[in-house]
């Protein structure tokens, strides 16, 4: 499939043709080539392939206001297709159907969106010593009633401290607004005051400079990160996905904490997406199947 990778623009009717053999950067490069001001929503890892993100479902950074990847492709008349439109055989094979054997994609139809060509970002760590356990537990309740605009996704692993040398957990709070820093600021002041973020804490970039940043990564050359179809850094790992329906407790988050801590530094890791907003309103909690991110 890789060979079936060709990506067209169209910026007037703000959609593209998408190749099933593309990966999510490289779609991202051509959309952001052809306006800086149009996106599409999809995953963080620009080594993705879009074939199966999509037909995965596809969560990323833009999940809260615009929905997942699949709800954003269109099909050949430009009609955006919900499960009554395309009738329950569809519905039932995109899903996941019977060994995906109804059909062979080889490239879909996207509908772009809207975004700022450039964003705030920012990136804190904060230790098991520094309230990490409170601040987890605090952000479950404000994170799905956000703006649709911000993003803010904890990633907990245990480390050795550069204060004690002794092995703690850190929780990262990697986050991204598609707005100024003053009004992150307000934003954050007002829901989420105990993470302490200040000005300096916060960097202005462009939209897609954010993918190669929320990894730790360098954002100079964005276009090579974007669309090397091997990934910068070799890494590999298992992974499970799990929805979680009623807040965690803080003392049960105190014991996954704890549990974490017993691994090697930076052996296991955990990551803490949060929906809410325009994705959870039109889907209804009877049909969430696990998606790809």
């Amino acid at each position: 499939m890789s060979n079936f990778r060709s990506i067209s623009i169209d910026i007037k009717g703000r959609t593209a043709w998408v190749g099933a053999g593309a990966t999510v950067g490289e779609a991202y490069n051509s959309i952001y080539e052809a306006n800086s001001n149009l996106g599409f929503p999809a995953a963080y890892c620009p080594t993705v392939g879009i074939g199966g993100h999509i037909s995965g479902g596809g969560y990323g950074p833009l999940v809260r206001q615009f929905g997942l990847a699949t709800d954003n492709v269109i099909d050949a008349n430009g009609r955006v297709l919900d499960r009554k439109s395309m009738g329950e055989d569809l519905f039932w094979a995109i899903r996941g159907g019977d060994g995906a054997s109804f059909a062979v994609i080889l490239g879909y139809k996207l509908k772009l969106v809207e975004i700022p060509e450039k964003v705030t970002a920012f990136s804190i760590n904060r230790t098991w010593e520094q309230n990490a356990t409170q601040l987890l537990y605090k952000w479950q309740y404000i994170a799905p009633k956000l703006p649709l605009n911000l993003v803010i996704t904890p990633q907990i692993v245990s480390i050795n401290s550069n204060q004690t040398g002794k092995r703690t957990v850190q929780v990262t709070f990697v986050s991204v607004f598609r707005g100024k820093v003053d009004e992150l600021l307000s934003i954050m002041n007002q829901q989420f005051p105990e993470l302490g973020l200040k000005k300096e804490d916060c960097t202005e970039m462009l939209w897609i400079q954010y993918f190669a940043y929320a990894g730790g990564l360098p954002t100079s050359n964005i276009k090579e990160f974007l669309t090397s179809r091997v990934s910068s850094t070799k890494l590999y790992y298992n992974a499970k996905s799990d929805f979680v329906k009623e807040p965690i407790p803080e003392k049960e988050i105190e014991e996954i904490l704890r549990k974490l801590n017993e691994l090697p530094p930076f052996v296991g890791m955990l990551e803490w997406n949060h929906f809410g907003g325009g994705v959870m309103e039109t889907i209804p909690e009877s049909s969430l199947i696990c998606f790809v991110s």
